[in-house]
């Protein structure tokens, strides 16, 4: 039985992987204009409306979240769920343990991005940038170490919701892309599977 389930969660993974490497030039387009629009909006915002404030809006993970929510869209990994949910709970996480263990980063980044980890598993938000939210927290700099718990908002919750929105406007512009997945497409996934 064991055996049996594993092969075919193997299937259902290979099938993911291989539809998501079968990018056509028309996704090739919506994946990278979508990015450009997402993280360009992040980038005005800090650049040009808050460049005499000392908030930071435009931070790494927010790069690799591009990648999964513009990119791997039908990913589980790059849901709205995941990507709000993810990386609000390792900031959370991140500044916790920064708050906790001020100064010592050879405990306090392995820390924040384990104890991360394991949060998003518990609620079901993975997503692998959160990881690097956690981490920024830790490792990050004065200007980030000083925002203490308002790291979860800004930066962190108003950049997800704009790569959020974007990604749902510009997901879904071609009937080839649909974004967020709904769960009878992947009920459809699975039958497909167990067919063969």
């Amino acid at each position: 039985m064991l055996k049996k389930r594993f092969k075919r969660t193997l299937r259902y993974s290979k099938y993911i992987y291989y539809k998501e490497t079968l990018v056509n030039r028309e996704e090739k387009f919506w994946s990278f204009l979508g990015s450009f629009i997402g993280i360009g909006i992040i980038a005005f915002w800090q650049n040009y409306q808050l460049e005499d404030s000392d908030s930071l809006f435009l931070i790494g993970s927010f790069g690799a979240s591009s990648v999964l929510v513009y990119g791997i869209i039908q990913s589980p990994l790059a849901q709205p769920r995941n990507l709000i949910g993810g990386h609000l709970i390792s900031a959370f996480v991140g500044v916790s343990v920064q708050l906790l263990l001020p100064d010592i980063i050879w405990l306090t980044a392995p820390l924040a991005v384990s104890l991360s980890i394991i949060a998003m598993q518990f609620t079901k938000t993975l997503h692998p940038p959160g990881g690097a939210t956690a981490l920024l927290a830790v490792i990050g700099s004065e200007k980030i170490k000083v925002l203490g718990y308002s790291y979860i908002l800004f930066p962190v919750l108003s950049g997800a919701l704009v790569l959020l929105l974007v990604a749902l406007i510009f997901n879904n512009i071609t009937p080839n892309r649909r974004y967020p997945i709904n769960r009878n497409y992947k009920k459809r996934i699975r039958k497909l599977l167990l067919l063969r």
